[in-house]
This record gives C-alpha cells, sequence and structure tokens, in this order.
C-alpha cells in the first residue's frame, strides 16, 4: 500500500470514535449528507460528486487531508494542461487530457467532502481550493491558445477564441465565489433545494465544467473540437450575461434589507 493510502494510528482511532470505521460507511455517510445546490449542472450533479464521493472516502480511511486532496486535485489539472501545451494535439491526446482533467475535477469534488468528514473545513483550505480552481480555470484556456499558435496556422478570428473564454470563465468564477462572500456578510447562504430539477440540471448543462473537459475528446481533430468549443463558449457567455442581471438585483437586495 502506497504511503498516501495508508492510514495513522491516530486517524484510525478519530473514525472508529464517528463510526467510521470501514471504506463503505465512509461513503454511506457521505451519500446522506451530500449537498445538492439547486440548478447544480448535470456532468458536476449526477457523475463528479459521485466519482468524488468515492475518492473522499478513500482518502478520509487514508488519513489524508483536505489540503492534500487539493494538491493531487491540481496536481492531475496541471498535468493535462502542460500536455495541451507541449503536444502535438492527436485523438490519443485528447483521451489522456479528458482522463486527466476528470480525474483532477474528481478530485476538487472530494476535497470538501472530506473536509465535511474531519469535521469541517478551514479558511486556509478554502482559499487553497479557490486558488488552485482560479489557476486552472485560467491557464486551460490560454494552454489552448498556445496550442493553436504552435501547431497550426490559426486564424485570428480561432485564436481569439480561448481568449474570450478566458475572460468568460474568469469572470464567471471570480463573480461566483464573490456572490459567497457578500452573502455570509449578510448572513445568507444560496439557496439549496434536495429536489432539483434534473431537466434544470440538464438545460445548464453547457455551462459545466465537466462537459467542457469532454470536449478535449475531440482535441485531436481540430475543427470538430473548435466548433464545439465556440459553442461552449457563447453558451457561457450568454449564461453569464443574463445571470450578472440576475445576481446584481440579488445582492443589490442584500444592500436594501440591510438600510
Amino acid at each position: 500500500m502506497s504511503s498516501w493510502l495508508r492510514p495513522n494510528e491516530k486517524h484510525q482511532r478519530r473514525r472508529r470514535g464517528r463510526g467510521l470505521n470501514t471504506y463503505r460507511s465512509t461513503v454511506q455517510q457521505l451519500s446522506t449528507s451530500q449537498k445538492t445546490s439547486k440548478g447544480a449542472p448535470a456532468y458536476s450533479r449526477f457523475v463528479n460528486r459521485k466519482v468524488g464521493r468515492y475518492l473522499a472516502a478513500a482518502a478520509y480511511q487514508a488519513g489524508r487531508t483536505p489540503n492534500q486532496v487539493t494538491a493531487v486535485s491540481a496536481a492531475f489539472s496541471a498535468a493535462a494542461i502542460a500536455l495541451v501545451v507541449l503536444v502535438v494535439p492527436s485523438p490519443t491526446l485528447g483521451v489522456a487530457v479528458s482522463a486527466l482533467l476528470a480525474v483532477g475535477y474528481a478530485f476538487d469534488s472530494a476535497d470538501g467532502q472530506v473536509a465535511r468528514l474531519r469535521g469541517g473545513g478551514t479558511p486556509a483550505g478554502e482559499w487553497l481550493d479557490h486558488v488552485v480552481d482560479s489557476a486552472k480555470i485560467c491557464a486551460l484556456h490560454l494552454a489552448v491558445l498556445v496550442s493553436f499558435y504552435r501547431f497550426g496556422g490559426r486564424s485570428d478570428a480561432e485564436l481569439s477564441v480561448p481568449v474570450l473564454w478566458t475572460l468568460v470563465a474568469t469572470v464567471s468564477f471570480f463573480v461566483i465565489i464573490l456572490n459567497d462572500q457578500i452573502r455570509r456578510a449578510h448572513g445568507t447562504a444560496p439557496p439549496v433545494d434536495a429536489q432539483a430539477s434534473v431537466l434544470r440540471s440538464l438545460l445548464v448543462a453547457p455551462t459545466d465544467y465537466g462537459v467542457l473537459l469532454l470536449s478535449f475528446l475531440l482535441f485531436g481533430w481540430h475543427d470538430g473540437f473548435l466548433a464545439v468549443y465556440v459553442l461552449l463558449l457563447a453558451a457561457n457567455a450568454a449564461f453569464l450575461a443574463l445571470a450578472l442581471v440576475k445576481w446584481y438585483r440579488e445582492i443589490a437586495a442584500l444592500s436594501m434589507a440591510a438600510s
């Protein structure tokens, strides 16, 4: 057994005290306490959280900390981004990049679940998680820009697509985090719906990072990847434009309620 998966004695005593002495019991605990955000996109809701749950249970049984899980997530994502920059696009590369991004995303879900199992996260852990996520979001699209430039005579219009993606993805991530911080400061929380509509999750699927990472399966086919990449950009830009209006009104309402 690798050192990463070998639990230490102190952690073994802690997990026994919580009744989480087996992998199965840990998975069960996570499945019963899993949060469901209203309208969460389909891949994140139905695939990534479930895979992350199994990874979180394994990490918890091994005594790993949320920050260690975040580091593993960062390593997989960084490996995928490096391949995009350094390797000539091909079908094999597309599969490898998509797989690495998917594993990194699953560990990104797992770190928060490990934190809940250990009694809650820390400000430092939340900070680290957001830093890694923001770096990943920017770097992935900039890596596509470098790949387009290095491995083929792409037009200015084609080169502009990952640039616009970087703008949309960065603003989206920043505003979501900012919304959360402002709501916390006003003692409110985003809506949670245990019966969140499956249809809603499917409708917002184009905004899902999971769908973006799956698009890299086409990375060896430039025209096909570019078409999907442009369509996802258009969907994300439209969603952001509409969401910004809604979010501004919600934040403005908090200010009015406090006055």
